[in-house]
């Protein structure tokens, strides 16, 4: 797979995709929320702090997943197990978690296959 289709996919993954994943989930609601519960997603993104605990901090051909603490199917068993918090906001920060791990799933697969 070309590189730019990968950087394409990974990176709207992260920064467009919620919104809509948000507006699917919350447009019912009063007002906006949709597009708050949609920041709350992506302010998900915070799990990659845990890439400053690596050296080299970025390395564009190692897989996150398993690999930094943030990362691991216990961060995610976690993030899946605090959706039950009664608060939108909570239910979609950790909503936005669990999809920041599937987008990285996906990026870890396309190395894969184009290696």
């Amino acid at each position: 797979m070309a590189h730019w289709v990968q950087f394409l996919l990974h990176y709207s993954g992260h920064w467009i995709v919620p919104f809509g994943i948000a507006w699917m989930i919350w447009r019912t609601r009063p007002g906006t929320q949709w597009r708050a519960a949609g920041l709350y997603m992506i302010a998900a993104n915070l799990i990659d702090l845990d890439h400053l605990l690596a050296t080299p901090i970025f390395d564009p051909g190692r897989c996150s997943i398993g690999f930094h603490p943030l990362h691991t199917i216990w961060a995610a068993l976690a993030y899946a197990a605090l959706l039950a918090i009664p608060s939108w906001k909570w239910r979609a920060f950790m909503l936005g978690c669990l999809w920041h791990l599937a987008v990285d799933s996906g990026d870890c697969g396309m190395q894969i296959l184009s290696a």
